[in-house]
């Protein structure tokens, strides 16, 4: 089934209509996050990269056409006018791995209002979902003060392809591996992963569990201990490890109980069999407050994986994010609904180190040292320059999240950090206000742009 059928049935309902009614204008839709979830001090742009593919494939066929029509139990024929519709606009974006915050657009597209219109849908859900996963990510990151982070989230993620998503944003926001072979394979990712209980349970005792994992993995290997008696288990594997000589580069992994207490007892029983090289890796339920917690302690922790909380975000599993038609045929247009306004006109974002950002309109001049966040990523329905990687996205990410002040990065109790409304943008805002509600005429409120 096409990607374009997934969408919600109003987008189909007002692109038809839209197209009976000669709309065909240029529109122009801004998604941006309204509010930061609790808890959060800014948010981590991603899933551009994988929504820039979905446009660029976008195209309503016959088979598309007949769902549409048995989405609404009508006739084929009277869908016909949406066959062959394909994105044609152009795209304007904060390129992934950026730090954001509430109010500034992700990205802005401008179409025929039909395509922009039934894009809605799926871009809410791509970018929406990888940002949540994204800055929940980076928390965990900024939380474990230096030490590897790995992705465990596969086995609970939201479906598979969140799962992916997952590991991807994990790796724009710095993870040191996952355990999602896919992810790793296509993305460039370190892969890693250790063993199961199962694994453990399916020898007779955890020693001959060890010794036949290290039988058939040369390299340095990573034991699970906590499977029945999490202090014998440490012991047994540091035997099997001396005997082995396989210390150096080799691990164990902690999986369950105090964290805490445990990991200071097995560094002892490591160090003691001469396992100084032995690293602790933990795992079970964590996310960035769990690690924090530990890091805090001085737990003796080398590496942290993290997995259903972190991949589902559990702490905050969506965005207050939104999709809204700020532009029509060159026409600023708003929304007044309680709770819900939003700004007119197409936006820009300029970043002034030091400063708070600005929320400006789309062809105001760039403040002196300022830098613009949106970038035209796409003319026509194709993309202007080559796919962006994971690398690059974490190259700025790292760049953004070190500017931060350090009371929006801190894990708990974050202080958010709010942009600055330009001044054309304000007078541009009560000005559509003031027409939308009768008391200015539609030529004052059109001409707040000039």
């Amino acid at each position: 089934m096409s990607d374009v059928t997934t969408t919600d049935l109003y987008e189909v309902t007002m692109a038809l209509s839209y197209v009976h009614e000669g709309m065909d204008a240029p529109a122009t839709f801004s998604l941006f996050v309204r509010r930061l979830p609790p808890g959060r001090g800014f948010l981590v742009s991603a899933g551009l990269e994988p929504a820039l593919d979905y446009l660029s494939g976008f195209r309503v066929t016959r088979g598309d056409v007949r769902r549409f029509a048995a989405a609404l139990d009508r006739d084929p024929a009277e869908l016909e006018p949406l066959l062959g519709l394909a994105f044609r606009g152009e795209v304007r974006a904060v390129p992934e791995g950026r730090v954001v915050h509430a109010g500034e657009p992700l990205l802005e597209v401008t179409a025929p209002l039909p395509q922009a219109q039934l894009v809605e849908s799926y871009l809410l859900a791509l970018v929406s979902h990888q940002t949540t996963v994204a800055s929940k990510a980076a928390r965990s990151v900024l939380a474990a003060a230096g030490h590897p982070v790995i992705d465990f989230s596969l086995r609970r993620a939201h479906g598979p392809q969140a799962g992916f998503q997952a590991a991807r944003t994990g790796g724009i926001v710095g993870f040191a591996g996952t355990s999602n072979v896919a992810a790793a394979t296509r993305l460039g990712l370190t892969a890693s992963g250790t063993m199961a209980h199962s694994y453990v349970e399916a020898f007779p005792d955890e020693e001959a569990a060890f010794r036949a994992f290290a039988r058939a993995h040369p390299g340095p290997v990573t034991f699970l201990v906590d499977t029945y008696d999490t202090e014998r288990g440490v012991v047994t594997a540091a035997r099997v490890l001396r005997e082995l000589h396989r210390g150096t580069g080799c691990g164990i992994r902690l999986d369950s109980g105090d964290l805490d207490a445990l990991s200071r007892r097995s560094r002892e029983l490591l160090d003691a069999a001469g396992l100084d090289g032995t690293r602790i890796v933990v795992s079970g339920g964590l996310d960035e407050y769990g690690v924090d917690e530990l890091i805090r302690a001085g737990a003796p922790v080398d590496v942290f994986a993290v997995g259903t909380k972190v991949g589902t975000s559990a702490d905050a599993p969506y965005l207050d994010s939104a999709y809204k038609l700020v532009e029509y045929d060159g026409r600023p247009v708003m929304k007044l609904s309680s709770a819900k306004v939003t700004a007119p006109g197409r936006k820009q974002v300029f970043r002034t180190p030091g400063g708070p950002d600005v929320l400006a309109l789309w062809d105001e001049p760039r403040p002196e040292g300022a830098e613009p966040l949106l970038r035209t990523v796409m003319r026509g329905g194709r993309r202007i320059g080559p796919p962006d990687d994971v690398a690059a996205a974490h190259a700025r990410f790292v760049a953004d999240v070190t500017a931060l002040p350090a009371s929006a990065r801190r894990v708990r109790d974050p202080a958010p950090v709010a942009p600055r409304v330009s001044t054309r943008l304000a007078e541009l805002t009560d000005a559509v206000r003031g027409r939308l509600a009768g008391t200015v005429s539609p030529a004052a409120a059109g001409g707040g742009r000039a």
